[in-house]
């Protein structure tokens, strides 16, 4: 049997993407392919790096990567996780799930290293939530 494809989508692929890319497949153990996507990619923050470190999972060796790389391939499920990425998600194929999470962007945030910091750990926990309700609830029966 086929693992089903989850693509967790924002703008710039650089923080609340890529905890979710981590998240879900720490939490699916393997159950799942896993992928992130910008509309506009950049980076990969350091500060999301950093925090999801704190919770035993590394995403460093993950990179931004554009949705354009993921078109016209069969996706079940698409997690838009910022309003932007939303609005301009191109289209997937027929069957493919949307699904939309409005998450504020801790990259905006301005202050000290422990005000951003703070900022990526509660998106990065908004997030764990969400990828555990999801994994329970359309997580393929063990066998």
């Amino acid at each position: 049997m086929t693992k089903k494809k989850i693509l967790v989508l924002c703008t710039g692929n650089s923080a609340r993407s890529q905890m979710g890319e981590g998240l879900f497949r720490a939490e699916s153990r393997g159950g799942f392919e896993v992928f992130s996507a910008g509309t506009k990619p950049s980076s990969v923050r350091p500060e999301a790096i950093a925090v999801m470190q704190e919770i035993g999972i590394d995403i460093s060796g993950q990179r931004s990567k554009s949705v354009d790389e993921f078109s016209g391939q069969s996706i079940d499920y698409v997690v838009t996780v910022c309003d932007r990425a939303r609005d301009s998600c191109p289209v997937f194929p027929a069957g493919t799930e949307r699904i939309h999470w409005s998450l504020e962007d801790p990259a905006a945030v301005q202050g000290s290293e422990e005000e951003r910091l703070g900022a990526f750990r509660r998106i990065r926990d908004q997030i764990h939530e969400r990828v555990k309700t999801f994994i329970r609830d359309r997580a393929p029966a063990a066998r």
